[in-house]
């Protein structure tokens, strides 16, 4: 039987979380996982431990579009599509524009 965890999942992803924004705000400054460490009250050898398992959890996802790719593949189709009607729409003010001017004339004369 394993033994009872110590630390509650919420505070393992916090630490994690918190290990992994310092460390992208500030990339060269060391210290982050002894400093989160005191501040959770967490030993700095377990944070350190925790932060490597989510890295490689993250390594071993397979490698798929991710969500930011479909969605960029997903906006770029809606704006030409956009494009394409705006288009359509500047065509067709340009022809009532002129329909308009046939008919000014012809009621002028």
């Amino acid at each position: 039987m394993p033994a009872p965890r110590k630390y509650p999942p919420e505070l393992i992803d916090r630490g994690v979380r918190m290990v992994t924004e310092l460390r992208r705000d500030d990339p060269g400054r060391s210290g982050t996982v002894r400093r989160v460490g005191e501040m959770l009250g967490v030993h700095p050898e377990v944070l350190r431990h925790w932060v490597r398992k989510a890295d490689a959890a993250v390594d071993k996802q397979p490698s798929s579009p991710s969500i930011d790719a479909v969605l960029l593949r997903r906006l770029e189709q809606e704006n030409a599509e956009l494009r394409r009607v705006n288009d359509i729409l500047k065509a067709a003010a340009v022809l009532f524009a002129a329909e308009l001017g046939e008919k000014k004339d012809h009621s002028s004369s």
